[in-house]
């Protein structure tokens, strides 16, 4: 069973900055993408942040400049730092991995989600 977990979420100040965090455990061969999506009320889940397992990059053109994706391929862990946050920066960010397993199936797994509200 392979399971994200998230943390780091929280209620900051516009301006302001949060680090996310997401580790991804169990029976794991290979992760190819881990990355960031949100989802604010009454909005469809959109992506903020992917990085391949080669370091490539992906960026919502919303937060390029202020969010930085970066990964640790030992510990099967994905960070997003969060800067200059504004109030419509404000949802449930959700940690993404598509993976394979030690079984050898692959896959498209989900964290359970993080608040972010970016509010004075």
């Amino acid at each position: 069973q392979v399971q994200l977990v998230e943390s780091g979420g929280g209620l900051v100040q516009p301006g302001g900055s949060l680090r996310l965090s997401c580790a991804a455990s169990g029976r794991i061969f290979s992760i190819w993408i881990m990355g960031w999506y949100r989802q604010a009320p009454g909005k469809q889940r959109e992506l903020v942040a992917t990085m391949t397992s080669s370091s490539s990059t992906n960026y919502a053109d919303s937060v390029k400049g202020r969010f930085t994706i970066s990964r640790d391929n030992a510990k099967n862990t994905v960070y997003l730092q969060m800067n200059s946050l504004k109030p419509e920066d404000t949802a449930v960010y959700y940690c993404n991995a598509k993976l394979t397993t030690a079984s050898m199936t692959s896959g498209n797994y989900w964290g359970q989600g993080t608040q972010v509200t970016v509010s004075s």
